[in-house]
């Protein structure tokens, strides 16, 4: 069941990641002005994180294992409508679709802290988080593959037939969970704001992870553009250096069993240590024309970002069963609101200013964290959990 779980979620959330490294011929394709091919993946991610907000906390709500076969469903009509789509507009409405369907993944998540026992919920959660990164950094070397084979169209025509197969695999393989003691959708998300007010570590963890996702966006989106511009690769070695960066979804299993062990306090200094270390090496391996100092980088800052919200993630689902799914809403939306902010701005920075610029864009984000981590050594109060 692990192993299903972090396939889902890995097949379901590279759905939001296969137009990363094809900007440039999609944006040629679509008449899209290349400051501008940020928006791309800024629609599909606003999209995740409207579903985030919307949809995910339906999981407290509603039968999981049809609300995740639906968020599925939405995901092929996108899927589709991006194959399909003969302009700017219909395609980045069709990727909003997509992205508000991916977020079936973080339905998958706190459906699997519920049947992991409480001993090894971290462990568990990791292996599924490692899934989940590998579907993010495979889903790049995929679609550079498959689009100079076939064209990008039939990137997204496959994930389509893909998400197809496994909202059927889906549907037989997983229980039924109901939640107990429904207080009904409206009432749910009236919820969310007081939640918020009341759940510090939601807003601390949530900052957190807020900066290192948006460093790591950063860095991904314009990462391909460089590469082409600067090293002269192809869509193949585009994919290849993308497989290479796929190595950090190690990271995750070892991240929930440092939260097993109560680690999680330090083990987030040490992620945000070496997010930080990642765009040193990135601008200076660019510097001196470095491919391998780059793809050092990506390594060092997927490895960070995946412990740090392995770490986070196991924080929140201790709190409180009966909430897993607003938590995890409320937390994924936040993050993913400041990606798609991210990559925006890391397209427009990266146009204007080059590597450089994007470099210090990165590690600005990542500054924002460690500031904040630094106060929980400062208060007086009593820490914040460290579970």
């Amino acid at each position: 069941m692990t192993l299903l779980f972090g396939a889902a979620c890995g097949l379901s959330v590279a759905n939001i990641y296969y137009a990363q490294p094809l900007l440039g011929p999609i944006a040629e394709t679509l008449d899209l002005h290349a400051g501008l091919a940020g928006l791309i993946m800024t629609l599909t991610q606003l999209g995740y994180g409207l579903g985030l907000l919307l949809l995910v906390p339906l999981a407290d709500v509603v039968e999981n294992r049809r609300l995740i076969a639906c968020a599925l469903v939405g995901a092929v009509v996108g899927l589709a409508g991006i194959t399909l789509s003969d302009s700017a507009a219909t395609f980045l409405a069709a990727s909003f679709l997509v992205g508000a369907g991916a977020v079936a993944a973080q339905v998958l998540v706190p459906f699997a802290s519920h049947l992991a026992p409480e001993a090894t919920r971290g462990k568990v959660v990791g292996n599924i988080m490692a899934g989940l990164l590998a579907g993010i950094m495979l889903a790049r070397p995929f679609s550079s593959i498959v689009a100079a084979a076939l064209g990008w169209r039939a990137v997204f025509a496959i994930s389509a037939v893909l998400m197809a197969l496994l909202i059927v695999v889906l549907w037989r393989a997983l229980p039924q969970r109901h939640p107990h003691a429904s207080v009904g959708y409206a009432r749910t998300m009236a919820s969310l704001p007081g939640m918020v007010w009341r759940v510090p570590v939601l807003r601390r963890r949530g900052l957190y992870q807020g900066m290192m996702f948006s460093s790591f966006q950063a860095f991904w989106t314009t990462v391909p553009l460089l590469l082409a511009h600067e090293f002269g690769l192809g869509q193949g070695g585009i994919a290849a250096f993308a497989l290479a960066g796929a190595a950090g979804a190690l990271a995750a299993p070892w991240a929930g069993r440092l939260a097993d062990r109560g680690l999680t306090r330090p083990a987030t200094g040490w992620a945000m240590a070496a997010g930080l270390l990642s765009f040193v090496i990135g601008a200076l391996s660019v510097r001196f024309h470095s491919i391998a100092g780059l793809v050092l980088a990506g390594v060092l800052l997927d490895g960070a970002v995946q412990l740090c919200q392995v770490l986070s993630l196991r924080s929140l689902y201790v709190l409180a069963p009966e909430l897993r799914g607003r938590l995890n809403g409320l937390f994924m939306t936040f993050i993913f609101l400041c990606a798609a902010v991210a990559s925006a701005l890391a397209a427009a920075v990266y146009a204007f200013h080059g590597w450089m610029g994007v470099s210090l864009l990165g590690g600005g984000f990542v500054v924002v964290a460690l500031a904040l981590f630094a106060t929980e050594f400062m208060r007086r109060a009593s820490p914040l959990p460290a579970t």
